[in-house]
């Protein structure tokens, strides 16, 4: 199944996200309102959960621009939503995040990934890596940051190790997932991706080409 059958199977719900993510990616003043966001997303994740959506790695690869967040506490209880939700600003924030494929893999690390993030804010610019490990049967992508550059209008003044004395790289995939951070994704369309984090938050990306 492609993911665009899995998106068509909650259409109003898939409609509101993309009309979410096509306003910001357009900056238009008409765009769903931020109550009708977190209630598209929660029940883009319970409908995921129910028909045990999957997703591949495939399907993550690339580069995402953040355009909305919830709190930690956004979730439905009976029938009624829960928590906030907001669009990050377009021109003075930036927040990307970005998957790819490592330059080598081993059959023992399938889901092996790198992992990118990135935080602009004005003239400063701050990029975390590391490597990522993708459970398809679970959606969930678990990671940690290791690299850590500092970037102020455009010129590089610091690039290194982002956790001194807090274990190598190369230990990543010998540690539990329970220790790690992560995203369980529960939406992936062609232009946008969904997930819920460690934290409990909510969070939409669009595709940034």
């Amino acid at each position: 199944m492609t993911v665009e059958s899995k998106s068509s199977v909650i259409p109003a719900v898939a409609t509101t996200l993309t009309e979410a993510a096509s306003a910001f990616r357009d900056s238009t003043p008409k765009r769903p309102k931020a109550a009708a966001v977190v209630s598209a997303l929660l029940e883009a994740e319970k409908a995921a959960k129910q028909q045990r959506l999957t997703y591949p790695m495939e399907s993550l690869l690339g580069n995402w621009r953040l355009c909305f967040v919830t709190t930690a506490k956004a979730k439905e209880q009976s029938g009624i939503v829960r928590g906030r939700g907001w669009y990050l600003p377009k021109v003075f924030i930036k927040a990307h995040i970005s998957f790819s494929k490592p330059a080598e893999m081993s059959v023992e690390n399938a889901g092996a990934a790198a992992i990118g993030n990135q935080l602009e804010v004005g003239a400063f610019t701050l990029k975390l890596t590391g490597p990522a490990l993708y459970l398809g049967k679970k959606n969930l992508l678990a990671f940690d940051f290791y690299q850590m550059q500092l970037s102020l209008f455009g010129r590089v003044i610091y690039s290194g190790n982002f956790r001194k004395g807090q274990g190598e790289e190369g230990d990543f995939y010998q540690r539990s997932i329970g220790e790690l951070a992560f995203f369980s994704f529960f939406m992936v369309a062609e232009d946008f991706i969904a997930a819920r984090g460690r934290g409990g938050g909510l969070a939409l990306w669009i595709r940034d080409n």
